[in-house]
């Protein structure tokens, strides 16, 4: 019998976490829907192989397993199954991109798929998330970025974000079902045949900002992409990527966020634009910085950011050096 959903669950230095995931997925009520699961290991430094393939044991041929010898990050990874997928005779209608650090709280695949199926022009929808310990919404759905939304939130001033509201890229959490630039890639579910449509995720980017590109380029083509929050998952935030915004104490961002940045706007604003956004991201961040010293208040955001900004996005965009700035983190 063809499958209706294929889950999909990339790992990297989870795998317990990846394994609730998945048996959160394999518990749900009876729906109907034929559903496959595929979790693709990166390379885990750890005991990850030999904890997933004890876990297989149990679930048969329910899960398959993908033990990948280099770490492909987050798009790469799917992208190896939804390859795959796309390939048979009788490819699945619709794909589901579950976090390892994510788990069902409803029966969201039974959810999201029947929203796609009541709305053909729907490319993607994403689910509500939870916050694992306190339940309560968080933000998982957005708007795209741009320049007025890079400069206002580098700012880092409250009354000024507050004025620009309707450009930030974050909707609040728990807004209800609506159509919206691009959801979490935590919890989404996609027509196989729209991500195919597309070229799946951009191999150019490791992390961070490939859900963003997907999504907009189905945009561009005409898909829509929903969040519906009858759906609901639970989020570990940070435990995937090693990275929080909620961290009052937040370590420099590592140097392949700074790359999907200027990848993203690259290929969405063309050199010109990513520039102008570019600077205005970073002249934000040192103005933001300087009204925290100023009110004697600790620096927001990552540590050392407008320094690695300049030398990572700033550098390679203008071809040269700006003039340095002490590290203000």
């Amino acid at each position: 019998m063809p499958t209706d959903v294929a889950v999909i669950i990339v790992n990297y230095g989870t795998p317990r976490m990846a394994i609730t995931a998945a048996d959160s997925v394999l518990s749900r009520a009876p729906d109907g829907l034929s559903v496959e699961i595929h979790i693709v290991d990166n390379a885990s430094p750890g005991d990850d192989r030999e904890v997933l393939s004890e876990a297989a044991a149990r679930w048969g041929e329910d899960v398959t397993l993908h033990f990948e010898a280099v770490n492909h990050g987050f798009g790469r990874g799917n992208n190896l199954v939804l390859r795959q997928l796309a390939a048979r005779p009788q490819p699945p209608d619709k794909v589901y991109l579950l976090n390892p650090d994510a788990r069902l709280v409803t029966n969201a695949v039974a959810e999201l798929a029947a929203f796609l199926d009541a709305h053909p022009r729907a490319g993607v929808v994403g689910s509500g998330i939870v916050d694992e310990t306190t339940l309560k919404p968080v933000v998982c759905a957005f708007r795209f970025p741009g320049l007025v939304s890079e400069f206002s939130s580098a700012l880092h001033i409250g009354p000024i974000w507050r004025m620009l509201k309707r450009w930030q890229v974050p909707f609040p959490p728990g807004i209800p079902q609506q159509e919206v630039d691009w959801v979490s890639g935590a919890s989404m579910m996609a027509r196989l045949s729209a991500l195919a449509e597309v070229g799946f995720f951009d191999s150019d980017f490791f992390l961070y900002y490939e859900e963003v590109d997907l999504m907009h380029r189905m945009k561009r083509r005409g898909w829509e992409v929903w969040h519906l929050p009858e759906a609901k998952v639970t989020h570990v935030a940070g435990a995937a990527t090693g990275v929080s915004s909620a961290d009052p104490e937040r370590p420099p961002l590592p140097g392949y966020w700074f790359d999907s940045w200027r990848f993203y706007f690259e290929k969405t604003h063309g050199r010109a634009g990513a520039r102008v956004v570019a600077l205005a991201r970073w002249i934000g961040t040192l103005l933001g910085d300087l009204q925290c010293r100023l009110r004697r208040k600790p620096v927001k955001g990552p540590r050392n950011f407008a320094t690695d900004f300049r030398q990572q996005v700033l550098r390679p965009l203008f071809g040269a050096v700006l003039p340095s700035r002490p590290s203000t983190r």
